[in-house]
């Protein structure tokens, strides 16, 4: 939904309700990545190719999600740590280019991987590009945080792990923020606490896409890589170690592969966990998601990111945060952390693997209409 062509009392109502979710100041860079993303340069911004010895980051991909997360929070957190950005719509990396004084921009990927002084690179271009960018980056020695998802195939996967791998374990992150929100790494101790299998249940409902929409493309992976990865991954991560495997996938469609479809998991160790994603129609307060769990003796429900009760017998614990947290900018803070800490040994490869191979067989499975079994 093109929000900057609403009517004006809309957009009245539409800041006033993300203010009480997400605060002023982010409201108001959730609102000039709308502007963002339809500007269009008579004259492209000159390069002023000032810069300082702390600029030592790179961003690839200037879309709606790196010019308000990702250079957002780096900036908050670091200052102006970020020397160059690219996407290949000239007119986006301008835009972030100039919100965010940065030394350069570009269309050319070639000029931020082989920056002798950008050591960290945050990808967040389109789906087929992640491991592409991320394989090239890695070889050239810079650590990277690779934005959801970071394969769209399999033979992308192998040759990720391989060059970190080779890198020594370089990859610092893959975009899955929200087991690192405050919720979820809550609910990540609590299930952790408690013995034998699980149940969980998911419900979300997202942003209904136009037909023609990039996500749709048949190399970008559909939505499930797009979108359902999210879930997906909190999942397994909920799982331990030791449990997972094999996984059986039964999945459940109608029309379409990727939207309006459930899953169900059966782990190695009895948890079951479904998943339904609806995407019918444009929520006003964005994605919706509601989650509950059921582990020994704990009872769990989350709603959006923003209220959590969690019952162990008799008592009862409910934490609700003043404003929503998707777990974003503690993934981000995360792996630019990493980046600078010269004992980091990177993700391990485990688990970068094991989620990935998790939501492509999935997405096999919904495309198949056959159930799966992950050995």
């Amino acid at each position: 939904m093109d929000y900057t062509q609403k009517s004006l009392i809309f957009k009245v109502k539409k800041t006033l309700r993300y203010i009480q979710l997400y605060g002023i100041e982010r409201t108001l860079i959730k609102i000039k990545g709308q502007y963002h993303m339809k500007k269009q340069y008579e004259k492209l911004p000159d390069q002023e190719q000032w810069s300082t010895s702390k600029m030592h980051v790179g961003l690839i991909g200037c879309g709606n999600y790196s010019f308000s997360n990702i250079a957002y929070y780096v900036r908050k957190n670091y200052g102006k740590v970020i020397k160059a950005c690219m996407d290949t719509d000239i007119n986006k990396a301008a835009s972030l280019y100039e919100e965010y004084k940065l030394n350069y921009y570009t269309d050319e990927v070639s000029k931020i991987i082989n920056d002798p002084d950008i050591d960290t690179i945050y990808i967040a271009s389109n789906h087929a590009t992640h491991a592409e960018y991320a394989i090239d980056a890695l070889k050239q020695g810079k650590n990277v945080h690779i934005e959801k998802p970071h394969v769209v195939r399999a033979d992308q996967l192998d040759r990720l792990c391989q060059a970190a791998q080779d890198s020594d374990g370089k990859i610092v992150s893959v975009g899955y923020n929200r087991p690192r929100s405050k919720l979820g790494n809550l609910i990540k101790q609590c299930v952790d606490n408690q013995e034998g299998s699980a149940m969980y249940n998911w419900f979300v409902a997202g942003h209904e896409l136009e037909d023609d929409h990039w996500y749709f493309k048949k190399e970008e992976g559909g939505r499930v890589l797009g979108n359902l990865c999210h879930w997906t991954d909190f999942v397994y991560n909920l799982v331990p170690e030791s449990g997972r495997f094999p996984i059986k996938i039964i999945p459940t469609r109608s029309v379409k592969s990727d939207c309006d479809i459930a899953v169900t998991y059966v782990f190695g160790d009895g948890t079951i966990s479904a998943i339904t994603f609806s995407a019918k129609g444009h929520t006003f307060e964005g994605v919706r998601e509601k989650f509950a769990a059921h582990k020994g003796n704990a009872l769990i429900s989350m709603d959006d990111f923003k209220n959590l009760t969690i019952e162990l017998i008799e008592k009862k614990y409910k934490t609700n945060l003043f404003y929503r947290d998707h777990g974003h900018e503690h993934s981000i803070k995360t792996s630019y952390e990493a980046s600078v800490d010269a004992t980091n040994k990177g993700l391990a490869l485990d688990y970068v693997r094991g989620t990935a191979v998790l939501f492509l067989k999935t997405k096999q499975a919904l495309e198949e209409d056959k159930v799966i079994i992950i050995e």
